[in-house]
């Protein structure tokens, strides 16, 4: 364990998590479906310039964001079969289609845009398989770029700690399809966009990811619930990687990877997905071979922080930390479950390392599995779109609060 781990005086958490009395962003809030879907992103999808929202079975077209059909999916033990949404043009056809997860489905599948027509009478947008992974306890996905190629690999990660972990490389293959021709059903050989399967290693797994070059050689790593695996370059997706056993925590999804302190070392935020508190690890360099970090505190007021996201609010040019309480994770049994539930972000100060606490919203909104942001109204202002077991709302940036 190579955690040198601070000390959790007054001192200590006054200089790092100073509370701001009041935001100083002002924000509307728009429920666009009250379900208990978990996954949303933020895309173009009938191409007319706006940004619309996908979340779950639906998608909400710009500007008045009421539910359109997309797709279906099961509930099980209190969760829905859905806990990440991707808009991506799987099928380079020049329209956004949707790449969906789901917490027990061993299927990755993808959704196909049905085009303006098929948007503009409701049809829903046929599903296509994308890859049977064989694995059903997945936490949670993340599409990032692991080799450098422009293209994203789909990442799974799982809430169990011995299963292997493996990344998925976007690609094509030929498989039997069923089709219906002169009213028969036959099989025939469809050539289309695939999954291929890559090991990365055999240890590590367990509930927290991210993904981020912490080692500083211009590779992205990927940080799991029991250490992180170092990238190998260019063979990341041809090879097994050199894993680190230098932590093992219950970890947000994602964990970010971001130089806090300016010194030119990528640092860490995790979030405690399924208990009270944030903090962000200080890279202190290399040392025996991997690397060094230093736990500070940045909040502990708020529980169930499953997900963290960057992204610029007061358009400063400096992003933001941005986070919230995902609403009844595991259906009222984590600590804090039925303290109020909000959003919030913290404001970075990278001369010092310090953090200042702003309130979003409180007790109607929380997050869900990912937190997504633009400018989705175009008025200058990064907007934040979340959807979670308290519904799917989307959180309007006005600018400065007078």
């Amino acid at each position: 364990m190579l955690f040198r781990t601070i000390s959790r005086c007054l001192l200590a958490l006054t200089a790092t998590s100073a509370i701001a009395a009041e935001p100083n962003l002002s924000w509307k809030v728009i429920p666009l479906a009250i379900d208990a879907n978990e996954g949303i992103d933020i895309a173009d999808f009938n191409g007319d310039g706006k940004l619309d929202v996908v979340a779950g079975r639906s998608w909400y077209k710009n500007p008045n964001f009421r539910p359109r059909p997309l797709r279906n999916f099961s509930d099980k033990n209190g969760y829905v079969e859905s806990n990440g949404d991707f808009a991506y043009d799987v099928d380079a056809d020049g329209t956004m289609d949707v790449i969906a997860g789901g917490f027990f489905a061993t299927e990755v599948n993808w959704y196909k845009n049905p085009g303006n027509e098929g948007l503009r009478l409701g049809h829903q947008w046929e599903q296509r398989l994308l890859f049977d992974t064989g694995e059903s306890q997945n936490e949670g996905q993340l599409m990032e770029d692991l080799n450098n190629d422009g293209k994203p690999e789909w990442i799974v990660n799982t809430w169990a700690k011995d299963a292997p972990i493996y990344v998925y490389e976007l690609t094509t293959a030929s498989r039997e399809i069923e089709i219906v021709e002169g009213g028969q059903k036959k099989l025939v050989e469809h050539t289309g966009p695939a999954l291929r399967k890559n090991l990365i290693g055999m240890r590590g797994n367990g509930h927290g990811m991210g993904v981020g070059d912490i080692n500083g050689d211009q590779y992205p790593d990927l940080l799991l619930g029991q250490g992180w695996y170092e990238n190998p370059g260019k063979d990341a997706l041809t090879t097994t990687w050199k894993y680190h056993k230098d932590w093992e925590i219950q970890g947000s999804v994602p964990m970010l990877v971001y130089d806090v302190n300016n010194d030119g070392k990528n640092d860490v935020f995790v979030g405690q997905a399924h208990a009270h508190g944030l903090y962000w690890w200080e890279n202190l360099g290399e040392n025996q071979g991997t690397i060094e970090f230093k736990r500070h505190l940045i909040d502990n007021k708020t529980s169930q922080l499953h997900a963290l996201h960057l992204a610029d609010l007061t358009g400063d040019g400096q992003p933001e930390l941005i986070t919230g309480k995902r609403y009844f994770a595991h259906n009222g049994s984590d600590k804090g479950a039925k303290e109020p539930i909000e959003i919030v972000y913290f404001a970075i100060d990278r001369t010092t390392g310090s953090f200042t606490r702003h309130l979003v919203h409180s007790g109607r909104t929380g997050i869900g599995l990912q937190i997504r942001t633009a400018d989705i109204d175009a008025n200058g202002y990064i907007d934040i779109a979340v959807a979670g077991k308290s519904g799917t709302h989307i959180l309007f940036n006005q600018g400065p609060a007078k």
